[in-house]
């Protein structure tokens, strides 16, 4: 197992680092943007890359940088408001990095993504591609969820996740998350007596752990930087959390400061991560219990035998979730069926017409991850 000096050297000295930025660190109520943060940021990217790494930066801050200029005082909480902000905070902080790292003499490329982006690999591989071709032209890849066109039902939810899937599709070598908290805590440390986890190295270090949601001008927060730093572990992609006005010494040769997390020792392949983070669900199926056990535990593929009920539509090849019979999503695969023969057997099932035992089972066990 990676000891925490070794998997701190190892981020430290990562060829091609992914750097997350929370909102809180460029961007206020009052006044927009941050720019003297935001310069800051931009000198220890830029320090980063004279010394021979690859950064790839995921901003958020679109709709608290819009916010602003259109007279808005609190974070709006409709969705077409939320997207009229980006849409100006978009422009504004698409300047700003332009501005910082022209000083280096270096182009900025904006990447505007959506979670349907990531989870069709047709878009997801021209993504790859885009990032990839800005690196090799010199420019600084900036990435931010393209709020003006997500919406509730595909936006990513907070750009941690974003940052991880982009870790991810680029085959970084470590992602650092800046934030306003210094570590991960065993409990708020606002209210005192919290304990820093300074390395997570499996589920068992998080035992006891208290993640709270995200502040006032995020939509992040402690749980969904434990979701993005699970991601990414099991992409094999070590990560660094601290608070972005430590940034100089988190992208230091050999970080001290903040948690670190240690990646899968095997990493998932790549099929396996899309199903599991990745691609949009087209529908689910509910399961019986013996089929929960046979999915989740004994890793065999899901016959038709142990499904109890169909939920929306999907199609042969779709990826889909697997459910238990307390609706709680158990897994996810893709399809062999599709949601109109799933249901045709199964109504044949219950009049006694026919057999669901047989055939080609739903799922896969190679097209199958549990969660």
């Amino acid at each position: 197992m990676t000891d925490e000096p070794e998997l701190r050297r190892r981020i430290g000295t990562a060829r091609r680092v992914v750097v997350k930025i929370g909102s809180s660190a460029i961007t206020s109520f009052g006044g927009g943007i941050r720019r003297p943060q935001l310069d800051a940021l931009a000198d220890v990217c830029q320090a980063r890359m004279a010394a021979g790494s690859d950064v790839f930066v995921v901003s958020s801050g679109a709709i608290g940088a819009g916010m602003s200029p259109l007279g808005m005082t609190t974070r709006p909480s409709t969705l077409s408001a939320k997207q009229a902000a980006a849409s100006v905070g978009q422009l504004e902080l698409a300047r700003a990095w332009g501005d910082s790292f022209s000083r280096y003499d270096r182009v900025v490329g904006q990447v505007l993504l959506t979670a349907g982006d990531i989870g069709r690999r047709e878009s997801a591989a021209n993504a790859q591609r885009t990032l990839d071709r800005l690196r090799t032209l010199g420019a600084v890849p900036v990435v931010n969820e393209n709020d003006t066109v997500a919406t509730n039902e595909i936006r990513f939810g907070d750009n941690d996740r974003l940052a991880a899937l982009v870790a991810h599709l680029i085959s970084a070598d470590a992602l650092v998350l800046l934030s306003d908290v210094d570590a991960l805590y065993d409990s708020d440390p606002r209210k005192g007596d919290a304990t820093a986890v300074t390395m997570v190295s499996g589920a068992a270090d998080l035992d006891g752990v208290v993640a709270g949601a995200g502040g006032a001008l995020g939509t992040g927060g402690m749980a969904s930087k434990l979701a993005a730093a699970r991601l990414a572990a099991d992409a094999g992609i070590p990560v660094l959390l601290t608070a972005a006005e430590r940034a100089a010494e988190a992208l230091a040769d050999d970080p001290g400061v903040g948690t670190v997390f240690a990646p899968r020792p095997e990493r998932m392949t790549a099929r396996r991560f899309w199903v599991r983070h990745a691609a949009d669900a087209r529908g689910a199926v509910l399961l019986d219990d013996g089929a929960v056990r046979a999915v989740t535990g004994s890793r065999r593929s899901l016959l038709l035998a142990g499904v109890t009920g169909v939920d929306g539509l999907f199609h042969f090849g779709d990826v889909i979730e697997m459910r238990d019979p307390a609706g709680q999503t158990v897994a996810r695969g893709i399809a062999q069926y599709d949601s109109v023969e799933v249901r045709t057997r199964l109504a044949e099932r219950a009049s006694g017409s026919g057999t669901t035992g047989q055939g080609r089972p739903l799922v896969h066990a190679d097209d199958l991850v549990a969660l």
